[in-house]
């Protein structure tokens, strides 16, 4: 719209220039022929015409010199332009109509500062001088001094109301939108009906995101041609209301070439099965001859893209006779959002001459894919790539992605290390690789590089925090969180970032008090907040966390208003928010692993969600963990595409419940290709809680690639059954080719204790120290087993000399916590809990069933005491005080008489909670579910557990 505004005006300056001098009807028919070169883009010719004059061109008349400024503008020759420059100096003070030519070419070439020399220097400042300046500052990204030359402007005309409207757009801020509205009514009424004026208004309310003040202007003109319906739909694309712009071009009686790109770019940003339809519709309907304009054709091609549609924006391009860069770069960026990186390196290989948006394009596929080969072809493109590519900055980023995404962080640093003009694109690409290598105080040195960070750039440090997840990460969280901009803070994304830091350093409170000072609760937000509490054992509070979520904010992100008038399909679209609030709804469910408090919970979740399959896995997976396999059979049977997610879940919840013969046939009619790592590990678990050693074994040997977490499994499965020889000649083969694994050691530890082998648990103890000196948290965890061995066997003063080294240390051992429901509340005990309101009538209740076990016959372990007595302590006082013994207690108070009693506990459950449970069930004619750290134990009335004794 500006550049024909601009054409109109100098055709008019030049017509004027034309007639106000003398010109020789030869020199006249050569500006003539110049104009027509021009015009046709022929900008060469036209220069080869003025050389044949070059010995008299200081002699041509202004509407020669005009037309040749125009083709070195266009050419962007700056040493042709500066000579005929120098051969008219003389004409400049008296000449006003070669003077803004000038002043244009110089802007053209980018030569800010002798455009402005020209200018300071002119005597008589017109007001075609003042609009070659302003549009040559539009053109080069200064607005706001085109918007300051503006205000020296006394009686501004249509041309220069319109180039501050364009100005005003090109920033797009509060400020800009408050001038454009200022102006706008205070310009003369003839301006108002101009079209020009119209257009160019539109662009810079819309730009400045005032899309309301848009439409109204547009609804009171009366005559609206296509710059006008284009200016609104741009406007609404731009404000991401496509579907506002789509009902802009069904308005439309002929649109043209760009109207129909702007459509294809809405649809494009919709992105749905309906907006293809649309695409595919209207495509088949515009001319022919529409398809022959590449950048059309190259819109298109993106929309069909983006739409998911790759066959049939192949087919179009492959077709296509004339592929320009344009069309190779839509369908390069449309394989790669279609995770086809593939296809888009494919793609490259053809294109003979690949420019910097191309090249930029092949580091984002290889980067997709990330794999040795992808980092191979990365540095042999950029080894051979022009020398001027390598300054551009889109280039570097792009280039740091893909070496740090192919895992070549050393490539990557030399790369940036070598960029002397650093942008904040640069750091980002730099700390998110650092990031994706698990090399998060990396990331962290690289933001402290950094003198003012944006919103992207304090996000990525955050993120490199909660990776460290240390009280270091959380001391620099709260340092950098307390000093910037409060404006950020404005931004969901930044503030979800924020609080996961926070929770993933394991200050639940800091982050809950932010959360709940902060006026931004967007579903994304709850969803971190529920993913904190998850990670830190607070599965209670996520689901309080759920509960204060209002019925309405599922709705307020799904953009209802934008999606009204496409399809009432549309409406029905499941947002990711949403999705996401009810995975870690359904997790937490999980940690709680209720039957009653998730039965209720679910019912909270609307149908149509459920039938989607991530919300069906973790169902089945939650369903397993609540000990209700009829439910979580019946959605498995119910899936209507199972994945290897799926399978895995139902493996997982047979293994958990002691149905491990189940586990293993489920596993064996898995389909080959969804067997990975995760199935593996649960089928071994599976024949690990239940002894199926040999079963496990003959799965283990046929395992073609073993990784170290299945090596654990297989280990854990051999030492539960005391096969230790085995498990420790399965620990040597491992490392033969390998560094040593904790949790291997671990897995053997356990073994030995349950079989109340010191000897063996020291042996295991000693070498762990030798291996894993610098895992000092993690022996403390070691260093309780042994006490617990010790303890077991009788030494209570290696026991007790074990403790003090770990009170001295400052070491902390993990609390026992068991979880139940009664009453629809969620309540928890710790071991020796007072904090209950009817703590009195728990114990009580507690001592009875302890009498009851005494007369049944019951005699309490000493063995499960794993630190010595207090004065006023009995053994029967300890072990009646554990967590899961509380819980039952305060089932029975009031004279209850519960048929069913759940209970899930952090931790193991000891032999003589395991024993007192099964009569309890008996007794009381109650069936007991307790889930502990490793498996779920159904009691039954009958005095039996479901793992047969083998815990």
């Amino acid at each position: 719209m500006l550049k024909k505004l601009v054409n109109h005006r100098q055709i008019s300056l030049t017509i004027v220039a034309k007639r106000s001098a003398n010109i020789q009807s030869i020199d006249s028919n050569l500006g003539d022929r110049m104009k027509i070169l021009n015009d046709n883009r022929q900008y060469l010719k036209t220069l080869e015409l003025i050389d044949k004059h070059k010995n008299h061109i200081e002699t041509c008349s202004n509407w020669v010199i005009i037309q040749a400024l125009k083709a070195c503008s266009e050419l962007r020759d700056i040493q042709r332009g500066s000579s005929i420059h120098d051969l008219v100096s003389s004409r400049l003070k008296h000449d006003p109509y070669i003077f803004p030519a000038l002043i244009h070419f110089y802007m053209q070439c980018g030569d800010i500062d002798r455009a402005q020399s020209l200018f300071d220097g002119s005597s008589k400042k017109t007001l075609n001088i003042y609009g070659a300046m302003m549009k040559g500052y539009i053109r080069n990204k200064q607005a706001k001094k085109a918007i300051d030359l503006f205000s020296e402007i006394n009686n501004p005309d249509k041309f220069i109301i319109n180039l501050l409207f364009n100005a005003c757009a090109q920033l797009g801020t509060a400020k800009e939108l408050s001038l454009v509205k200022k102006v706008s009514l205070n310009i003369p009424k003839s301006f108002h009906s101009d079209p020009f004026i119209q257009t160019s208004l539109i662009d810079a309310l819309m730009k400045c995101g005032d899309t309301l003040a848009a439409q109204s202007l547009f609804d009171t003109i009366k005559t609206r041609n296509l710059f006008i319906y284009g200016a609104m739909m741009k406007g609404f694309i731009i404000n991401s209301m496509a579907i506002k712009a789509i009902n802009i071009f069904n308005q439309i009686k002929d649109p043209n070439e760009v109207i129909v790109n702007l459509f294809f770019n809405a649809c494009a940003q919709i992105g749905t099965e309906e907006a293809l339809n649309l695409i595919i519709k209207v495509s088949s309907h515009i001319p022919q001859a529409f398809l022959s304009d590449s950048n059309l054709l190259s819109s298109l091609i993106d929309a069909l893209m983006k739409c998911g549609n790759t066959v049939y924006a192949q087919s179009l391009f492959e077709t296509s006779t004339m592929k320009t860069l344009s069309m190779y770069t839509a369908m390069m960026k449309g394989f790669i959002i279609n995770n086809m990186a593939d296809n888009a390196i494919k793609l490259f290989d053809d294109i003979k001459n690949p420019n910097e948006v191309t090249i930029n394009l092949l580091f984002n596929a290889c980067a997709q894919l990330g794999t040795a080969k992808e980092l191979s072809l990365v540095k042999n493109v950029s080894s051979n790539m022009p020398k001027a590519f390598h300054q551009n900055s889109f280039i570097q980023t792009s280039l740091i992605d893909a070496l740090m995404k192919c895992g070549d962080t050393l490539a990557a640093q030399s790369l940036f290390d070598t960029i002397k003009t650093r942008n904040l694109f640069i750091y980002g690409a730099m700390m998110k690789g650092f990031i994706i290598n698990s090399m998060a105080i990396k990331a962290i040195n690289i933001f402290n590089q950094i003198k003012n960070p944006d919103r992207v750039l304090y996000l990525l440090f955050f993120n490199a925090c909660a990776q460290l997840g240390t009280e270091e990460a959380l001391n620099l969280t709260k340092k950098v969180s307390s000093n910037i901009p409060q404006v950020f803070l404005s931004d969901s994304n930044l503030l979800s970032s924020l609080l996961d830091a926070l929770m993933k350093c394991g200050n639940t409170i800091y982050a809950q008090s932010f959360f709940e000072r902060s006026k931004i609760h967007t579903l994304s937000v709850y969803s971190v907040m529920m993913k904190g509490f998850i990670i830190n054992d607070m599965a209670p509070k996520a689901i309080d966390i759920f509960n204060n979520i209002h019925k309405d904010e599922f709705q307020r992100e799904n953009n209802q208003d934008k999606i009204l008038n496409l399809s009432n399909k549309m409406k029905n679209e499941f947002s990711r928010s949403d999705i996401t609030i009810y995975l870690c709804l359904i997790k937490a469910l999980a940690d709680i692993g209720i039957f009653s408090i998730s039965q209720s919970m679910v019912q909270q979740i609307p149908s149509s969600y459920l039938s989607d399959y991530r919300i069906q896995n973790s169902l089945i997976s939650m369903w397993g963990k609540t000990g209700s396999m009829d439910e979580a059979e019946r959605i498995f049977k119910t899936v209507s595409q199972l994945d290897h997610i799926g399978y895995t879940a139902m493996i997982n919840s047979y293994g958990l419940n002691g149905m491990s013969m189940q586990a293993v046939e489920l596993f064996r009619k898995m389909p080959k290709e969804f067997i990975d790592e995760s199935a593996y590990v649960c089928v071994l678990n599976a024949c690990s809680h239940s002894g199926l050693v040999a079963i496990a074994r003959s799965i283990f040997n046929n395992i073609s690639i073993k990784t170290d977490i299945i090596y654990t499994t297989m280990i854990d499965c051999l030492s539960r059954a005391a096969v230790f020889d085995e498990a420790q000649q399965l620990i040597d083969q491992f490392e033969r080719d390998h560094m040593p694994v904790w949790s291997m050691y671990m897995a053997l530890l356990s073994g030995a204790r349950n079989e109340k082998n010191a000897n063996l648990s020291q042996n295991i103890f000693d070498r762990m120290k030798k291996h894993f000196p610098e895992l000092k948290s993690s022996l403390v965890s070691a260093s309780i087993l042994l006490s617990n061995v010790y303890a077991s066997t009788g030494d209570h003063e290696k026991a007790s000399n074990i403790r003090m080294e770990l009170e001295k240390s400052g070491a902390k051992k993990k609390v026992g916590l068991s979880i139940t429901e009664i009453d629809g509340k969620i309540l928890q005990f710790r071991a020796h809990d007072q904090s209950h309101p009817r703590s009195a009538d728990i114990y009580i209740e507690a001592d009875r069933i302890s009498q009851e076990l005494i007369e049944y016959g019951h005699k309490y372990d000493s063995s499960w005491i794993t630190r010595p007595l207090q004065p006023d302590e009995t053994i029967e006082s300890v072990l009646c005080g554990h967590s899961e013994r509380l819980a039952i207690a305060a089932h029975f108070i009031d004279n209850r008489k519960p048929k069913i009693i759940q209970i899930t506990k952090n931790l193991r459950v000891c032999g003589d909670c395991h024993r007192v449970t099964k009569i309890i069930a008996a007794l009381r004619q109650c069936e007991i579910v307790v889930r502990d750290a490793n498996r779920i134990h159904h009691f039954y009335t009958n005095g039996q557990c479901s793992c047969n004794d083998y815990f």
